[in-house]
């Protein structure tokens, strides 16, 4: 947190350069250690990336990584002073992935499960957005059940973990593999669904 201090607004060049070894030590490597602690939990998990930090100040002030579940579909971490963010996310969809994805958000038992499945991680406390078209895509009524999800081209659920002490214990490992068993159920159905573009 106190690197993080020290970069916030426009950090100048000089200023980058006199943290960037404890910014290395104390937030990206944490990250790696976590997400290797998360990756032996649950095998699904070990396709994962950390950022590197680049040119712009958003990229010093966020440490993000993802944890890979399929083509377009991952968990996303970011830690910053506002503590410790997770995601579940289908984004920047391939050709071909958002009509799968319609196709399956309209039929009726793959669309009710998807259905069911958002209402329940919204309970849960996560906010759910995405790319969502103003109207109804064009080959689907208006009057669809679904219309909201069928606006959908990428779908996104998140929620902030926060930085309470926890944050600096092993108890972060039980907190993220929480909040991954949370989204399971909405990124297993993404995989499933549309994984592959038709």
């Amino acid at each position: 947190m106190d690197v993080l201090w020290q970069l916030q607004g426009e950090p100048t060049h000089a200023t980058r350069e006199r943290y960037r070894a404890d910014r290395e030590r104390l937030v990206r490597q944490p990250m790696i250690a976590l997400l290797n602690e998360v990756a032996d939990a649950d095998p699904r998990y070990e396709d994962f990336s950390v950022w590197h930090y680049r040119t712009d100040s958003w990229w010093w002030q966020h440490q993000g990584a993802v944890i890979r579940l399929g083509r377009k579909i991952e968990i996303g971490l970011r830690f910053s002073l506002d503590g410790l963010r997770i995601q579940g996310a289908w984004w920047y969809p391939d050709p071909g992935q958002v009509d799968t994805f319609r196709k399956a958000v309209a039929s009726e038992r793959s669309g009710r499960e998807l259905s069911a499945i958002v209402e329940d991680v919204r309970k849960k406390g996560y906010d759910i957005s995405g790319d969502v078209m103003k109207r109804s895509p064009r080959g689907y009524p208006t009057d669809h059940s679904r219309t909201n999800l069928l606006r959908h081209r990428s779908l996104i659920a998140a929620r902030p973990l926060g930085c309470e002490e926890w944050l600096h214990t092993p108890e972060a490992v039980d907190r993220v593999l929480s909040a991954a068993a949370d989204l399971d159920a909405l990124l297993m159905w993404l995989v499933r669904h549309v994984k592959r573009a038709a």
